[in-house]
């Protein structure tokens, strides 16, 4: 006999005139989703001996000899799901009103129903995250958080594209003036010259050095910026809402001050730990060992390397958490320190191919560009290959083409720095329960959520 909650009424007995033992006819079938009742007859009776209300189960042990057992409920199998409740069909089912796995359904819960466990969450599994913005609220993939910095650019792309164009606009302009009127006056010819001393190679490379370094340091001046003005955007994309180039500007100078104060601290450190790794290299060498030197100044300079992109990732999420919890410098990269801990290699790994495909598109658009410039200057593309000297035309025309990859650049570095830690805000704060409320969703964390870690 089974013993499953719902198979017989509670309260039933045996008729009078009839052994326990007995056997009788089988008793046609009720359907499922209709109360067993008793046969009318004038002999039907009830037990004076009842149980009490709601506290009967069938019995488990064998059953009597002679004894019928109740026929199964007609209707789909456990594999199948039920037909759906309405005029024609049944009252009840798998997962219907009044049947099983539903509050009520014959005395019981169901599987799966809350309070009796078993079978999982239902039939489809636990819900899906709820997803207001260009994100869902759970724990992100990688593809997800990629997917999540391109859909902010095509949902808010008026406001994404105004700002990454003014913000490459005066980043390329401050480039190309120090290009043509500082930088380009260095003099790099011994680099070219065998016959140089060591001391012309030295000042050759020292200027080749400083030339790099000096844009790399405006380029990202420019990225940060534009990280930091799009980050109120990708923070109202994750909610659905829309932002102006005025509310992200509002929002943001407020904390413009901190923001390159964080820059300028990062560089320092950077430098300090470049400075300590390529210091006894070049002690050696002024004492008269210059090979020796130059040997130790390199393997210093590679360790610095490492200890400055170490700390560069460590301290990667502090721009957002300035800019979104209004943090001090500090305490931002005490956040940032405090959110990559544990999760050095998925965020380096994330940013690192952020960056892959920023340079990919970016040179897609970037060298047509710089092969036109070439060739519309002076020395022509031979000219440029040979290292020669560019001018004015050169510098504009590739200007234009830095200006237009950096558009589609700079939203692609900020939306993935900014998703990546509210990925890791949602990993180890819960912050989705919070991004949830603020996107106006009811109920929202009262059920099993897909909140599993992702890859």
């Amino acid at each position: 006999m089974n013993d499953t909650p719902g198979w017989a009424s509670p309260g039933s007995a045996p008729s009078d005139g009839q052994e326990p033992g007995a056997s009788r006819p089988a008793e046609p079938a009720q359907p499922a989703d209709q109360p067993v009742q008793d046969a009318p007859g004038p002999g039907a009776k009830w037990s004076a001996a009842q149980p009490p209300a709601g506290q009967w189960s069938a019995p488990a042990g064998p059953q009597s000899p002679g004894q019928t057992p109740p026929p199964p409920p007609p209707g789909p199998g456990w594999g199948t799901p039920p037909p759906p409740a309405g005029p024609g069909g049944p009252a009840g089912g798998y997962g219907a009103p009044g049947g099983y796995g539903a509050p009520g359904g014959y005395g019981a819960p169901g599987y799966g129903a809350p309070g009796y466990g078993g079978w999982g969450a239902g039939w489809g599994g636990p819900p899906p995250a709820a997803k207001p913005g260009v994100i869902p609220l759970r724990p992100l993939g990688v593809g997800e958080i990629l997917d999540g910095a391109v859909s902010t650019m095509r949902a808010y792309w008026r406001t994404v594209l105004g700002i990454s164009l003014t913000v490459a606009v005066v980043t390329e302009v401050l480039v190309v003036l120090l290009q043509g009127l500082v930088l380009d006056s260095a003099n790099t010819d011994a680099l070219d010259d065998p016959s140089a001393t060591l001391g012309e190679v030295t000042r050759a490379l020292g200027d080749t050095m400083l030339n790099s370094t000096v844009v790399f340091l405006i380029s990202m001046i420019g990225t940060v910026t534009a990280t930091a003005l799009l980050t109120t955007v990708t923070s109202r994309a994750v909610l659905g809402r829309p932002v102006t180039v005025a509310e992200a500007w509002r929002d943001a100078r407020t904390q413009l001050a901190r923001l390159f104060g964080l820059i300028l601290l990062l560089i320092v450190i950077g430098a300090a730990v470049v400075a300590v790794g390529v210091t006894p290299g070049i002690l050696v060498a002024v004492t008269g060992d210059a090979d020796a030197g130059a040997g130790l100044a390199v393997l210093g300079g590679l360790a610095a390397f490492l200890v400055v992109l170490w700390l560069m990732v460590r301290f990667s999420l502090a721009s957002p958490a300035l800019m979104l919890e209004k943090q001090g410098i500090r305490k931002s990269m005490g956040r940032s320190v405090k959110l990559v801990r544990g999760s050095w290699w998925r965020v380096f790994g994330i940013q690192l191919l952020a960056a892959i495909i920023a340079n990919i598109v970016a040179a897609i658009i970037v060298v047509p560009f710089t092969f036109l410039a070439a060739a519309t200057s002076g020395g022509g593309i031979s000219g440029l290959m040979d290292g020669g000297d560019v001018g004015w035309t050169f510098l504009i025309i590739s200007g234009i083409g830095s200006v237009i990859g950096s558009m589609i650049t700079f939203p692609i570095s900020a939306g993935v720095t900014v998703l990546l830690y509210i990925d890791q805000r949602i990993r180890r704060e819960a912050l989705d329960l919070e991004l949830a409320r603020a996107a106006g969703l009811q109920g929202y964390g009262t059920g099993e959520a897909d909140s599993a870690p992702r890859s």
